[in-house]
């Protein structure tokens, strides 16, 4: 072993700050006299503070209304489904080019007439969709969101 080689260990007890003249970092504890730095609580400002002055963000004008992060359900109405039978779910809508893909939210609306029997299997549908199936003897059935499945490593 050489003598560049040795390391040195940080001493990692904190220091104690604040607890007399005679400590070393008493007193002011090391923040000087007077002023805002010097209070309690200042490193803890707000997102944005700039130092009393009005901040970015309120001077910035904003945009009107929101924009929604949750993805809107694609429509699917009720007088479309009279090409189908049997059991209708997200990958039947997505084959039949209804939908984009079977991995979105759907909601069935009602429109116009139906007149096929079908087992519906989807996310959300109106109440008049439910009465329009019920009517044409067929069911609705609420189901989750269906998951892409992931890509296995190897």
């Amino acid at each position: 072993m050489k003598y560049n080689d040795l390391t040195v260990n940080k001493n990692t007890r904190p220091s104690r700050k604040g607890r007399g003249i005679s400590a070393g970092q008493g007193k002011t504890a090391g923040r000087g006299t007077k002023g805002q730095k010097s209070r309690t609580g200042h490193r803890k400002m707000p997102a944005g503070f700039m130092g009393g002055q009005r901040a970015i963000m309120q001077a910035v004008p904003k945009l009107k209304g929101f924009k929604s992060i949750h993805e809107k359900a694609e429509v699917v109405y009720t007088d479309r489904l009279n090409e189908l039978s049997g059991n209708v779910d997200n990958y039947l809508l997505a084959e039949k080019d209804l939908i984009s893909s079977p991995f979105v939210k759907v909601k069935v609306v009602s429109r116009g007439e139906l007149t096929a029997k079908i087992n519906l299997e989807t996310q959300f549908a109106s109440k008049s969709a439910v009465e329009a199936i019920k009517k044409a003897g067929g069911s609705f059935k609420k189901v989750a969101i269906l998951k892409r499945e992931k890509k296995s490593e190897k």
